[in-house]
């Protein structure tokens, strides 16, 4: 059978509990044999704010990931030169493992934005979508679009964590244990950051995938 490996793309900034939930309940109730991390190089749809260095938000993404053997991280954005599209990265990936059957795992709110994708048709025929999204929310919107049948919608209550609240949570020296990993936690604070987060325009898990 071919493998199923399910692709996680982010700002990851940082990544939080939530990420790992979410990657975890995708990986358990889909099937799936590996989740791979994708940290954003150079996310489009973060022009609005200033966003940490991608090579700080994959090693926390490393540090993060560790002690999971079904979690790997992948350097493919990081290291590649101008702005981050899903379908580049669904590409890419389908080359770099032909054969193996690809889920693309990311929030509610990015997959109700899809069709406003770089080349979406082509991302959802390389992919089949998982949308993780908190207990209740709205996806109806996906039988309108006529997506329902390319996204496989997951509840996962840790999804009211959020980097943008953690960020300012950082800022104002207020606690972040149990939020995000121990490890990512250290890294932040000797790094220092998120020191002026409060100041940054914040994002939910949901919007944060590597998308459009």
């Amino acid at each position: 059978m071919a493998r199923r490996l399910g692709i996680m793309g982010g700002t990851f900034d940082p990544i939080h509990m939530g990420h790992l939930v979410a990657a975890e309940t995708a990986r358990v109730d889909v099937g799936l044999d590996e989740v791979v991390f994708v940290p954003a190089g150079d996310p489009w749809q973060k022009t609005d704010r200033d966003v940490s260095p991608a090579e700080q938000r994959y090693l926390m993404t490393v540090l993060a990931t560790a002690a999971n053997p079904a979690f790997s991280v992948s350097r493919l954005e990081v290291d590649r030169d101008g702005p981050t599209y899903t379908v580049d990265t669904l590409r890419a990936v389908r080359d770099e493992r032909p054969g193996t059957t690809l889920f693309f795992i990311t929030g509610a709110d990015a997959i109700l934005n899809i069709l406003t994708w770089k080349d979406a048709e082509e991302a959802l025929q390389l992919a089949t979508f998982v949308a993780a999204t908190r207990p209740g929310h709205d996806l109806s919107s996906l039988e309108r679009q006529g997506l329902r049948e390319h996204v496989t919608v997951l509840d996962i209550p840790a999804l009211a964590i959020s980097s943008s609240d953690i960020r300012a949570r950082f800022a104002a020296d207020a606690a972040v244990r149990y939020l995000i990993p121990d490890s990512v936690e250290q890294f932040a604070r000797k790094h220092a950051l998120y020191a002026a987060a409060a100041a940054r325009p914040g994002e939910h898990l949901q919007e944060v995938a590597v998308g459009g």
